[in-house]
């Protein structure tokens, strides 16, 4: 039966939702200047746990009138689209908790069990929502009860632990298919998480780089056990000597830097190619650099280095000899193949160091090699009749036939 329609015998100030409030707001305003230092620990305990019970209630009360002013078209009264919006008319919430409030008086409102538990101040908002969602996993058959079993639960449990259990709920109500409702459970839950994954970055110009990302659960635990073991007090007291950071909970800086420590000893070889090469970062220096100049250095992404830090990437990571024209280096192949070599991005991308065409300058990482002279046509895969483009441009190129020279 529908509550949105009940008749309590009068409207307005008559009905007993409005004396409720009125007198709420009585007793809160004469209870303002009321000191509670007299209350013992006990009383503090007991009558905090009923005031939290009693907001329960309040939210109970509150979606109820969310329900019944969607039932009467308030949102529309005002034009508004979303019941959301009129809220926030109404009195001035975030965007986040007036979509909150709203949804929780949608599922109140379909859940009879629960509603009345939130009531009577037996179950908090954020664990109503919890419970709401895993009865709504379940089969037709199985709700009741397990509304019934999550209802009881919420008393010893918050709601991060009763998601968990209502994760497992069947176990108690039907063990059977127990495991393969969480198997389902999971497998929509990680489908969701990589549809959300994001990752993004970008450099202040200070000497920093900025990012936000959202990982699925499984991979974000791995990150944060890999950053804890290279930020850990016996890998940093080993990396910085004795009692340096010698601390016991790695600290956000610390875990920055084991980030920084992390993209820099991640093995290259298991990365996929980027235009041609492994997708390492390659350091280009004089010598001079190389044996303590002060002459700034370069990475193929377009990023310049100090000094210090080139001849700390050189030691730490390795670097590709670049001598053009090595015995060792085969740099034209001629006719032989038709794709350049490692070998040949590699002194290219040296040589030119970023796209070709005028006006651009992607960095020579990110780069395609374009053939001047079309290999079709008889040309060479060689370094000198080579042109790096980034992909537009690449593709431009191909679509209008032209080329350019070499940039110097």
């Amino acid at each position: 039966m529908s509550r949105h329609h009940d008749d309590h015998g009068g409207s307005g100030a008559t009905h007993p939702v409005a004396t409720f409030v009125a007198g709420l707001e009585a007793a809160l305003k004469d209870l303002v200047d009321v000191p509670v230092w007299s209350l013992d620990g006990e009383s503090t305990d007991d009558l905090l746990a009923r005031v939290i019970g009693a907001r329960a209630g309040l939210a109970e009360l509150e979606a109820r009138l969310i329900t019944h002013a969607e039932a009467i078209d308030r949102p529309g009264s005002i034009g508004a689209r979303w019941t959301s919006a009129w809220l926030r008319r109404l009195v001035p919430l975030t965007a986040g908790e007036a979509h909150r409030t709203s949804r929780l008086a949608r599922e109140l409102d379909t859940h009879e069990q629960t509603r009345i538990a939130a009531a009577a101040g037996r179950v908090l908002p954020d664990q109503a929502q919890v419970i709401v969602a895993a009865v709504d996993e379940l089969d037709p058959e199985h709700r009741d009860l397990a509304e019934k079993h999550l209802i009881a639960e919420a008393q010893h449990h918050d709601a991060k632990a009763l998601k968990i259990l209502g994760r497992r709920i069947l176990e108690v109500i039907d063990p059977a298919r127990a495991d393969a409702h969480e198997a389902r459970l999971l497998e929509t839950e990680e489908a969701r998480a990589r549809k959300h994954t994001t990752f993004s970055m970008y450099d202040d110009d200070q000497g920093l780089t900025h990012g936000r990302f959202t990982l699925p659960a499984a991979q974000g635990s791995m990150l944060r056990k890999a950053l804890t073991a290279l930020a850990a007090p016996k890998h940093v007291r080993a990396t910085d000597g004795a009692g340096a950071y010698d601390h016991e909970k790695p600290t956000p800086q610390k875990l920055g830097q084991a980030f920084a420590e992390y993209v820099e000893r991640f093995p290259t070889e298991r990365l996929p190619k980027a235009g041609g090469l492994n997708a390492a970062v390659i350091v280009t220096m004089t010598l001079d650099t190389l044996l303590g100049g002060l002459e700034v250095a370069h990475l193929d992404t377009g990023v310049d280095l100090s000094p210090g830090q080139a001849r700390r990437l050189a030691c730490e990571a390795g670097i590709i000899p670049a001598v053009l024209g090595s015995p060792s280096e085969v740099l034209d192949l001629g006719r032989t193949r038709r794709f350049h070599t490692p070998a040949q991005r590699l002194a290219i991308g040296l040589e030119q160091q970023h796209c070709q065409t005028p006006g651009c300058e992607t960095p020579a990482a990110y780069c395609h090699v374009h053939h001047a002279h079309s290999w079709q046509d008889g040309g060479d895969t060689n370094t000198q009749d080579a042109r790096l483009h980034c992909p537009f441009h690449h593709h431009q190129l191909h679509a209008s036939g032209q080329a350019h020279p070499i940039r110097r």
